[in-house]
């Protein structure tokens, strides 16, 4: 049968055969097998997989089955049963993780992505001994959770030889994302059709050849099954004319013959087609209380004669076989049969949950209550899909309105965790249409908030009602809801622009929030509301936060931002880097990823070109995994501007892209970010009408790339930009403007912008202590900005014709501009330099500069003694990529062990760390 199934997949054949092959050789891979059902996506897989067995590559398999899908990490169960003598020597974190989400233990899963580098260490551990081949069947109804594990698993096992083949009927969000390569299944052509058909059904006649041939439609399956359902009774339908989906007739084949078996057989046909992954023990348990007589075992073999099951245990032949039996039963069988599964599932809280609401209708408060409890032990799990799953039915099985208003809003929360919108503004509805409590009222607003801020858009006034309802929620008892709320409203005004008034009135909101002065929250909602009028109290609360030790990584990623925020980037950059291991260690990719970015962010800033590139590469990465398009926006224009600072020409096509995603959803941060880029890039190559024009639109209130505060960060581009552009009328009217702002806050950037802007465009007569004062105020963690004003001076200097006093503050200012890596404006030190008449060739590439950010990473980590092992768990990658990575990096280097990189990387890196 195989070999008929097979016909005509040659090509298909080849690609998994070389990816079974490469896994043999030592590489891995993965690759979705797509198709309709019964188009031989599994016999295609089954080939291949009894290929590998005999080479002596391990095979192991999961099946998604329909009735699981809510169940999370059910598929990643079987795999990981299979592979269970290895869970024992996964690091303690990872070994927790993973058996908190399979259920082995009941503990919380500290994130799922903990879970993924878990399922990537076992897997990668069992591909150590044996190549290993993962087969995962019917990924259409496999549950989110497990998927998200595979398609992280998928993406870093390059190095490994292991291969992960996904079969699925359609490529859905949950596999899209992963980007893994797709190979399609297409039917099969007219001639082989034929001669497969003329195998399984030798002698038709030719008028029903051609319609089988016809209604098949190149289906294996249909090719198969619909001769069969011909020869047999209520077969018929199988040629009668009529628009009826070819998926839909094969079941009929399959129901008609149900339709004629004993209905002891029937029934437990039925029990295991929703039963999942159930035991045989299960569905004939089942069975007898269902029939009231007893039923076992010999009950399945009129099912085996009839091609139903085979013959080896109580496995359908075809998923579609399952999909038969459930419409072929009525809507009173099916609920009788979930009921009776529901009574036997004693000590299975999950399965017993769902079979019994399967098992009701109309409203019951104690299946709801159930329903509730089994959405709480997912999220325990990191299966959140599951719990928003487990809470809508929950919701729908309610009839108190009180309590179905909870359920409602608690999963709108669950639908925006997981990034489902459209599912979110729909239960939002439902629940603003029952009479909600002053509590559910803010609840409801903050989701309202939160599903415009994607958006960054919305009404000021809702904006600002939503921080003052916070504060009420806060007061009443409730100050973990209060502060989210309040979240909600202040990052919608930084995110977007909600009018002065509204500004003004979630300030106060803030100011009136009943939290204590040094909870990092409130500081870091102060910053983000109210950076200069608040901006003194920040800074203040942030230094005396770096002071303290912090085991409190979210708070700290909070505190980050916050610095960026008053202007601050070496605290920020400070600030931010205590969060990144701890939040590596419990597997926080989500907040990791918004982590490095404030990283990337303050690097860009602080002109060190190394740490920001090294930062930003990890945090698109991070943010395109986890589903945060905004901060993969940020991240792109931070990457833009620190192409700007070293001379890439990348710059367009970072701010471009950056720009598509920030545009539509009015993300003023990231188009600021991206607009000061394209300045700093036109002002280095002396194209300053065009760096004004970039530039200038970051301070235009009337410009979507305005920012009220990160503007300050531009200030000193944008008046030299505006001077050698014959604009600098325009640019001492900005300064004017926010000079009364330098008295209210110590903002580092704006009040270096605001030195050096006034120096700039000052009369040469009154310049040179502008210039001098500029200079030593800039903070001693600043040597960017330090070696900024220097360029600035020696270029005075120079233009006064003091060529040795230029040359002392120009070659200063080359040196920290090449030792941050900030090449463009080395360049410009360059130029200047040999203008003043002294010689400044330019430099070669340091060592590490040949290597690309994650090589870098990987030989910082081992240069400090890490192992293999333990730098691919801070980095959420195999021991075997990293292997890899060194291998490569080796030669870039000039080395030819991992204990030179030590030596290495301290000669062509000290001056940069000294100088920061």
């Amino acid at each position: 049968m195989q070999g008929r199934v097979l016909l005509g997949r040659e090509t298909e054949r080849r690609v998994l055969a070389a990816l079974v092959e490469q896994a043999a050789s030592g590489s891995g891979g993965a690759v979705v097998v797509l198709g309709a059902a019964g188009i031989g996506k599994s016999s295609l897989v089954a080939e291949a997989a009894a290929q590998a067995a005999r080479r002596g590559t391990r095979v192991i398999t999961a099946v998604g089955v329909e009735s699981e899908e809510n169940v999370p990490c059910a598929g990643l169960h079987q795999l990981v049963h299979q592979l269970r003598e290895g869970i024992d020597d996964l690091p303690g974190p990872q070994r927790a993780a993973l058996r908190g989400a399979v259920g082995l233990v009941d503990e919380a899963v500290p994130d799922l992505y903990l879970v993924g580098l878990a399922a990537l260490t076992l897997l990668s551990d069992a591909a150590g001994k044996a190549p290993l081949l993962v087969v995962v069947e019917d990924a259409h109804w496999m549950d989110r959770a497990s998927l998200d594990v595979l398609g992280f698993v998928a993406r870093r096992i390059e190095s490994d030889p292991l291969v992960l083949v996904v079969v699925t009927r359609g490529l859905d969000d949950r596999l899209a994302g992963a980007g893994l390569p797709v190979l399609p299944l297409n039917p099969l052509t007219d001639e082989v059709s034929g001669e497969l058909l003329d195998t399984v059904a030798p002698g038709l006649g030719q008028q029903v050849r051609k319609r089988l041939l016809e209604e098949a439609a190149g289906n294996p399956l249909a090719l198969t099954e619909l001769p069969v359902a011909l020869q047999s009774v209520g077969g018929a339908y199988a040629l009668t004319p009529g628009p009826l989906p070819l998926t839909e007739r094969l079941e009929r084949t399959f129901t008609a013959r149900v339709s004629r078996l004993p209905v002891d057989t029937r029934t437990v046909l039925l029990l295991a087609a929703l039963n999942g992954d159930g035991t045989m023990d299960e569905c004939l348990a089942a069975a007898t209380r269902m029939l009231g007589r007893p039923v076992d075992i010999a009950a399945l073999s009129p099912a085996v004669g009839a091609g139903l099951v085979e013959a080896w245990g109580m496995v359908f032949r075809h998923p579609l076989v399952r999909s038969a039996m459930h419409h072929a039963a009525t809507a009173a069988e099916r609920q009788a049969a979930h009921a009776a599964l529901a009574a036997e599932l004693q000590g299975q809280p999950d399965r017993q949950a769902w079979h019994r609401a399967a098992a009701t209708s109309g409203h019951d408060e104690q299946a709801a209550r159930d329903l509730d409890s089994t959405a709480g032990r997912a999220l325990r799990r990191g299966g959140v899909a599951a719990a928003l799953a487990a809470m809508r039915r929950a919701a729908e099985l309610t009839a108190d309105p009180h309590a179905r208003a909870d359920r409602l809003l608690r999963a709108a929360e669950l639908a925006l965790e997981s990034g489902q919108g459209d599912v979110a503004t729909h239960l939002l509805a439902q629940a603003r249409s029952l009479d909600l409590s002053v509590r559910d009222q803010g609840r409801a607003a903050w989701v309202g908030i939160a599903l415009i801020e994607g958006a960054a858009r919305g009404e000021g006034i809702a904006t600002a009602e939503l921080a003052e309802l916070a504060v009420g929620i806060a007061a009443g008892g409730e100050p973990v809801l209060g502060l989210r709320m309040l979240w909600g409203a202040v990052l919608h005004c930084y995110w977007g622009e909600p009018g002065p008034a509204a500004r003004r009135r979630v300030a106060a909101a803030v100011g009136r929030m009943p939290v204590d002065a040094d909870n990092a929250d409130l500081v870091a909602l102060r910053a983000y509301c109210a950076p200069v009028e608040r901006g003194r109290a920040v800074l203040e609360s942030l230094a005396g936060q770096l002071e303290r030790s912090s085991e409190d990584a979210e708070g700290d990623q909070l505190l980050g931002g916050a610095a960026v925020t008053v202007g601050a980037p070496a605290l920020a950059s400070r600030l931010t880097a205590r969060s990144l291991d701890v939040l590596r260690a419990r597997g926080r990719l989500s907040m990791l990823a918004r982590a490095l970015c404030v990283q990337a962010g303050s690097s860009a800033r602080l002109g060190d070109v190394r740490a920001g590139s090294l930062a930003a590469e990890e945090a698109a990465e991070l943010a395109s995994e986890t589903g945060q398009p905004l901060v993969r926006a940020m991240v792109h224009a931070i990457r833009a501007q620190l192409a700007a600072v070293c001379g890439d020409p990348r710059v367009e096509a970072w701010a471009a892209e950056a720009e598509r995603a920030a545009l539509p959803a009015g993300a003023r941060p990231a188009l600021a970010i991206l607009q000061t880029a394209r300045g700093h890039a036109a002002l280095c190559q002396g194209r300053y009408g065009d760096a004004f024009g970039h530039l200038h639109r970051v301070f235009d209130p009337a410009d979507p790339a305005f920012h009220p505060w990160l503007r300050f960060y531009a200030l000193a581009e944008l008046v030299e930009a505006g001077v050698r552009s014959e604009s600098a009328e325009a640019v001492r009217d900005i300064l004017e403007e926010l000079t009364p702002l330098g008295e209210l806050t110590p903002s580092p950037a704006l009040l270096c912008g605001l030195r050096l802007g006034r120096a700039l465009l000052s009369p040469a007569d009154a310049a040179e202590p502008l210039y001098r004062a500029a200079l030593a105020a800039v903070p001693v963690d600043w040597p960017f900005e330090r070696a900024r004003v220097q360029l600035a001076l020696g270029e005075w200097l120079r233009r006064q014709r003091r060529p040795a006093e230029s040359r002392v503050v120009l070659q200063a200012a080359r040196e920290v501009f090449d030792a941050l890596g900030a090449s463009a404006w080395a360049e410009r030190a360059r130029q200047e330099l040999r203008a003043a008449g002294a010689s400044s060739p330019r430099q070669d590439p340091a060592a590490v500069d040949r290597l690309t950010s994650t090589e870098l990473h990987v030989a910082q980590l081992a240069a400090q003694g890490l192992t293999n092992r333990e730098i691919g768990e801070r980095l959420y990658v195999s021991p075997r990529t990293v292997s890899t990575h060194l291998q490569r990096m080796f030669p870039k280097l000039g080395v030819t062990a991992r204990g030179e990189l030590a030596g290495v990387l301290r000669s062509t890196m000290t001056y940069a760390e000294d100088v920061a």
